[in-house]
């Protein structure tokens, strides 16, 4: 048989082969084909190669990418699946064979690669497993345990409960199954959206995979093949969201040169040889920079090194913390640091951007004020290539990473060996004392305070992170915390920190559930195939139509001591090795329902920080408001755009007296406020005005004065250390809470009324509120993006930054209804479109359908579609 192409009207591709591997093959061919830059940029990432083309404004990720060793752990994944799992093996080489045959086509199409000055590389057999890891590695927030250290320090233990947000590495989602007791069609519907950074081209790609085998309607991972998040196989449907567990460790080490290389102290009080390693990230337009890469027998150090921090460009801000709003406006890069937030247009759409999603790390770095406020650092073109050698060797294989001259292409033994460091031998070779890639320059004062004994609170302290700020339903349900100083730490030790991940240990990023989800025919074959799943760790919900359902939580989270899910711990004393991996927990359907929107639940026992309740308690309303449901109701919930967060602050608001007539009058019409942030909304534009006021006078506070000092930690994990986003996330705690260290919050509160009142927002929430899609080169013309609908908290999702910018970086990043009864009565949208190609017809045709919420036919009549080719 063929293997044919075919599309609907919104330009989805449906593929047809005569077996698993042509079918493969076709995806990774069509991929390619539509979305060649997307495929480039992700490959890059995980490489660590991405500043070749991008510049400097994508060294901060490619560093972080060499140093935690994602390239390296993507391979030895991949050979552990050829021996154990030879079928998925193959089957990944048949789709990065197709990758590699439409991508001369697909860059030809795409007008980024001659902006770029970029002709597409290479593609690997593990490359799927490195744009998976690359693109989940952030998920699990490690960094937090960064935050939580600081904010103990210096706020103490119980401070952390009231801060508790999740920074940006995460991202949530909502997904509820209705049993078919429960719906007209007796079969169960399962609905809902994922919250991501809304990227263009889109995270998420719609597709249909058919063969003798299976016929699965689905969203792909560009890059990755299958169906793995959500699908739907014509019997049985299953969709994720993030469980918000914690399954990644931060070590203190400590490190020491010999004349050998480098060794760390073990918890048996044994120096062991540590695997050192320099490797070279090209630059486009400038020099080439060094990157010294160790492992320890707990895995890459990330943070620091023998020597302690190694330049990375935070130096520390006035640690008075900034005094007015101006100020604050400032440190994040608003584009009028006068006018009020939520009136002025940020200059970097991407101002909140994701490590996790997007790949350009200098939109980070916008978030904390690196860039000039004046220009979207890592949006505009690249610099100027005046030296073509600073590109990555268009030709192709020479491009996987400039550091191919300095390393083993089959990389280091097994990590989870602990002798595997020794064995690595310094690629270096002997490491000469004076051979220090990137030491602090002793003569920066920043470079002092950055070589700061990580355990001397004293130290710069670190601020808090923008986006899935989820934080708990009750802040006293986090464990005892009293103990994250750490005292074993001596005073004069350099800041080294290690990052310990399952895939690093255990070879295996779960790829092996891909091809059991797309054979399914059951629920039990769902639930088999995510008994495979490795990470990130998600809550799975799924139905057939023979009424079975499914409520788990699939992925690897270690047996650990608790101290280290909490904070950093030190290398050097016995109990914190990993010892085994968790159960994952189930649970069942309440009224024939089940609701998860990152709040605690199944995966409670797993994590640490949750989402509040609100979305979660907002669906499971909805859903008992009626009887019976059917999938096309289902869109009322997707949209729904009631904030009940906001009533911590009405209350305050309430309870105000003696203010001016202008602020009176605001205060009682955001009272009268019906709380739904819809986009034509002057009251919601008020409410948030008056969010972002009172969180900048928060957070502007002398007492939260050491928070605003960032650390000099790499500059990839400041979106986790801002301390604005962290107010804005948690404004709901401190609002709440009984005393917040002598912070006079009804003032605070009056003062931010009486400042909308006097300049209050001329529009709708919507003029403010607007989509902002993440892109590494951003349109030569820009596009209008529209206003949008929501919130935060809403169960319409989309994210802005309160107290820094109303712009919504994250949102739905594709919405689903899985009907069990008739697929074709399924549904789906994504933000844009199907096409990453700019003019495509099909780049942004569905963006008025989303912004609408409504959804696109799932096509299931081949007669229906358009046959495009045979391959």
């Amino acid at each position: 048989m063929a293997t044919e192409i075919y599309r609907d009207g919104w330009g989805i591709p449906h593929l047809r082969a005569g077996g698993v591997a042509e079918l493969a093959h076709a995806q990774g061919l069509v991929t390619a084909r539509d979305r060649a830059w997307q495929l480039e940029i992700e490959r890059h990432r995980a490489q660590g190669t991405s500043a070749s083309f991008l510049g400097a404004s994508a060294l901060p990720w490619d560093r972080f990418a060499r140093r935690a060793r994602l390239d390296d752990t993507a391979r030895h994944c991949f050979t552990d699946l050829e021996s154990r799992d030879p079928e998925t093996a193959d089957w990944l080489r048949a789709y990065v064979e197709g990758v590699n045959a439409g991508l001369g086509a697909g860059a030809d199409a795409a007008p980024e690669f001659a902006r770029a000055r970029l002709a597409p590389g290479t593609w690997h057999p593990w490359t799927p497993l490195g744009v998976w890891l690359a693109t989940h590695i952030l998920f699990a927030g490690f960094p937090a345990k960064l935050w939580r250290e600081q904010v103990a320090a210096h706020l103490g233990a119980d401070a952390i409960g009231l801060f508790a947000a999740d920074g940006p590495g995460t991202s949530g989602s909502n997904g509820w199954l209705v049993s078919g007791e429960r719906t007209v069609t007796g079969r169960a519907v399962i609905a809902g959206d994922p919250h991501r950074w809304i990227e263009d081209p889109g995270v998420y790609q719609q597709i249909r995979l058919s063969c003798p085998e299976f016929d699965v309607v689905g969203l792909a991972v560009p890059g990755v093949p299958g169906i793995a998040h959500f699908g739907h196989t014509g019997t049985v449907a299953w969709a994720i969201t993030n469980a918000m567990a914690d399954y990644q460790d931060l070590y203190r080490e400590r490190l020491r040169r010999t004349g050998a290389g480098v060794e760390a102290l073990g918890p048996d009080g044994v120096w062991r040889r540590a695997a050192r390693r320099t490797e070279v990230v090209e630059v486009a337009g400038e020099e080439p920079v060094e990157v010294e890469v160790i492992e320890t027998d707990r895995g890459p150090v990330i943070i620091g090194g023998p020597e302690g921090l190694d330049g990375d460009p935070f130096g520390p801000l006035d640690p008075a913390g900034p005094s007015d709003p101006a100020a604050l406006a400032d440190l994040v890069g608003l584009a009028d640091p006068a006018a009020p937030v939520g009136l002025a247009d940020p200059p970097a759409p991407a101002a909140v951007a994701d490590p996790a999603g997007p790949s350009d790390p200098a939109a980070l770095a916008d978030l904390v004020g690196l860039a000039d406020p004046a220009a979207p650092v890592g949006l505009a073109d690249p610099p100027a290539l005046t030296d073509p050698a600073a590109l990555a060797d268009p030709a192709g294989p020479a491009d996987v990473s400039a550091a191919a001259a300095v390393a083993d292409p089959v990389g280091p033994s097994n990590p989870a060996d602990a002798s595997a460091p020794a064995a690595l031998a310094d690629a270096a070779g002997p490491t000469d004392p004076s051979d220090r890639v990137a030491l602090a320059d002793p003569t920066d004062p920043s470079d002092l305070a950055a070589l700061a004994d990580p355990a001397d609170q004293s130290a710069p302290a670190a601020l808090a992170g923008p986006a899935n700020p989820s934080d708990l339903s009750d802040p006293s349900d986090l464990s005892d915390l009293s103990d994250l100083s750490d005292p074993a730490a001596p005073s004069d030790s350099p800041v080294a920190i290690a990052l310990r991940y399952p895939p690093r240990v255990t070879r295996d990023l779960g790829f092996s559930a891909l091809l059991p989800l797309l054979r399914a025919r059951r629920v039990a074959d769902v639930d088999r195939a995510f008994d495979r799943w490795a990470e990130p760790v998600d809550v799975v919900q799924a139905a057939d139509t023979e009424g079975g359902v499914l409520h788990r939580v699939a992925g690897r989270v270690p047996l650990r001591a608790e101290a280290n899910r909490l904070r950093l711990v030190p290398a050097w004393e016995p109990g914190h090795e990993w010892h085994g991996w968790q159960e994952t927990p189930r649970a069942g359907l309440t009224d024939g329902v089940a609701v998860m929107a990152n709040q605690r639940g199944p995966a409670a026992p797993l994590g640490v920080e949750f989402a509040p309740p609100h979305r979660h308690d907002r669906i499971a309303a909805l859903l008992a408001g009626k009887e019976r449901w059917s999938a096309a109701d289902m869109p009322g919930i997707h949209t729904d755009t009631h904030l009940a967060s906001a009533s911590p602050l009405l209350d305050h608001l309430r309870a105000l007296d003696a203010l001016t007539p202008e602020a009176a009058a605001l205060r009682d019409r955001l009272l009268a406020w019906n709380r739904r942030m819809d986009a034509d909304s002057a009251e919601a534009a008020l409410y948030s005005a008056v969010r972002g006021a009172v969180v900048r006078q928060l957070a502007a506070h002398p007492a939260f004065a050491a928070l605003v000092t960032p650390p000099a930690y790499p500059e990839v994990f400041q979106p986790w250390l801002a301390l604005v986003p962290r107010v804005g996330f948690a404004l709901e705690h401190l609002l709440r809470a009984e005393e917040l260290y002598g912070i006079d919050r009804p003032s605070a509160v009056r003062a931010a009324v009486e400042e909308v009142a006097a300049r209050p927002p001329a529009g709708v929430w919507g003029d403010t509120h607007r989509l902002a899609p993440w892109r590494a080169l951003e349109p030569k013309t820009p596009y209008d993006e529209p206003g949008l609908s929501g919130d935060h908290d809403c169960v319409l999702c989309t994210s802005g930054v309160p107290g820094l910018t109303d712009r919504a970086a994250r949102g739905p990043a594709a919405r689903y209804v899985w009907d069990l009864a008739r697929r074709e009565d399924s549904r789906w949208v994504v933000p844009l479109g199907a096409s990453g190609v700019p003019g495509s017809p099909h780049h942004r045709d569905q963006l008025p359908r989303w912004l609408a919420g409504d959804l696109v036919p799932v096509v299931t009549d081949w007669t229906l579609l358009k046959k495009e080719t045979d391959v």
